[in-house]
């Protein structure tokens, strides 16, 4: 192989230093062009030339970051609002059914206590038609017997008259009872100090009247006015036995 081929080319001191200067020339010409912002070619600042205290690109991210917060913010306080509403919507509807509830609670007892009272005037309402037919079944009862008795021609001695008139011999009993302690079978037997008169000692004895007008005389007469006053009053002359037994009066 031809060794001249692998040589380099031999520069002489010119080459070498026009080499040299051209690519410093080169460098300096590029950096005599770079022009920093704010400065003008020769380098001398401009106005306005203060440059940022911050780099651009790292205020972007603190701008995006804060949008980012501030976006975050009013998502929150969105958030909370609904909250709030939906709070608010679910007090108001517990209120509302509350109320509802109340008002169905009073209405129930309002018709409870109308029942009531409608029931207990039903029930007085009985029981006064009750009573009144009892009355009447029993002024009915006490009319008959009055007639009975007027239609009762008893003889006799006061004792027999009253036996004939009574009917039941315990019951005439009881009569008796009364009558022997109030006058001792004495038809004309009046009681000075209150007027009392004859064999029952009605008083006054003209309430006696009422049977017939031979009231002070007739032992009869006597006999059927004390018989319906018995029965009126006590039930019975077994009755007016027991309350005289009691009190000694009747």
């Amino acid at each position: 192989m031809n060794a001249a081929r692998h040589r380099r080319p031999v520069l002489t001191r010119l080459q070498k230093v026009s080499a040299v200067t051209g690519v410093a020339a080169v460098g300096a010409t590029a950096l005599g062009f770079a022009v920093v912002p704010g400065q003008d070619k020769g380098g001398t600042d401009t106005a306005g030339s203060a440059l940022p205290a911050e780099p651009v690109a790292w205020q972007s991210a603190v701008d995006s970051s804060a949008d980012q917060k501030s976006s975050i913010d009013a998502q929150t306080a969105h958030a909370q609002d609904a909250a709030q509403e939906e709070a608010k919507a679910k007090a108001r509807q517990k209120a509302e059914a509350e109320q509802r509830a109340a008002a169905a609670k009073a209405a129930e007892k309002a018709r409870a206590e109308a029942a009531r009272k409608k029931a207990a005037e039903e029930a007085e309402q009985r029981a006064a038609a009750r009573e009144k037919a009892a009355q009447e079944r029993e002024q009915e009862a006490a009319a008959s017997r009055s007639a009975e008795r007027k239609s009762v021609v008893p003889s006799g001695s006061p004792q027999e008259m009253a036996r004939q008139i009574i009917g039941d011999e315990a019951q005439f009993q009881c009569f008796s009872n009364i009558v022997e302690r109030e006058s001792g079978w004495d038809p004309h037997a009046e009681n000075p100090s209150s007027g009392a008169y004859g064999l029952v000692q009605a008083l006054p004895g003209s309430k006696m009247a009422s049977e017939g007008a031979d009231w002070k005389t007739n032992p009869a007469t006597q006999i059927k006015w004390g018989l319906g006053y018995m029965n009126d009053r006590y039930g019975s002359p077994c009755g007016a036995w027991d309350f005289w037994q009691a009190n000694n009066w009747y």
